[in-house]
């Protein structure tokens, strides 16, 4: 399941950074944005109201997230001309302000502790966050520093390693491990991603956003089955005994 979770995840980046792009180049930006905002508050409304935790409300959430933190990193760079460096940077320091905020107000930043709608709502602000980081870190190696989306990629997969090892040889805490490999899902889900949909000309595969797209919704679909019914087993074998 752990395993199942982070490719879920990472899944999730690489849709919401190409369904993203889809949607900003097919249709009026300020209406595509307005439909990831939309999404975004429906999932997060629908989350705030679950009496427990609901795998399929939960990764729409986090596909919403994706989508609408794709955008929010954009806006910030096509729109307001902010440099990815300079973004990241930005990002970087709320992302650390929110943690701040979040361990003095409830003294842990554990994710088996949010049992509580503040905790829960600290916890959606740092994925939000977490996003629109992870974009324009990706972006940043990927254009600015001219590495391209697949060497990008490569990247970082070797940097979403360092936590998993540096955990089993227990110079991470749980905590620490958990929130870098979370950070790190982003650039690498959304350059693989874009590898695959951008044009030859940008150094992709020329596949296309939108084709992608569904492909990886599909696989996040049939993900998210597989983790709802391991959850049902699991409260069915709680029950029994």
């Amino acid at each position: 399941m752990t395993v199942l979770f982070w490719v879920v995840k990472v899944l999730t980046t690489g849709m919401g950074e190409t369904t993203s792009d889809f949607l900003v180049r097919s249709i009026d930006p300020v209406v595509a944005v307005g439909i990831g905002a939309a999404l975004f508050a429906l999932a997060l409304t629908l989350q705030f109201r679950a009496d427990r935790y609901r795998p399929l409300v939960y990764w729409l959430t986090v596909v919403a997230v994706s989508v609408f933190g794709t955008m929010a990193a954009d806006v910030t760079h096509i729109v307001l001309g902010v440099p990815y460096l300079v973004s990241s940077i930005v990002f970087g320091a709320v992302l650390v302000l929110v943690f701040s905020l979040w361990h003095r107000s409830e003294g842990t930043l554990s994710i088996h502790s949010i049992t509580s709608r503040r905790r829960e709502l600290f916890y959606w602000a740092a994925v939000i966050v977490t996003f629109a980081l992870g974009t324009a870190v990706g972006d940043l190696t990927a254009t600015t520093l001219h590495l391209g989306y697949f060497v990008s990629g490569l990247l970082f997969a070797v940097v979403i390693a360092i936590p998993a090892v540096a955990f089993r040889l227990r110079r991470f805490g749980p905590i620490f491990a958990f929130w870098f490999a979370y950070v790190a899902t982003r650039p690498l889900g959304a350059s693989f991603a874009d590898w695959m949909g951008v044009s030859h000309a940008r150094g992709g595969l020329g596949w296309g956003t939108g084709p992608v797209s569904v492909v990886l919704a599909l696989l996040i679909a049939a993900g998210i089955a597989v983790i709802a019914a391991t959850e049902r087993r699991r409260r069915l074998a709680a029950v029994d005994s």
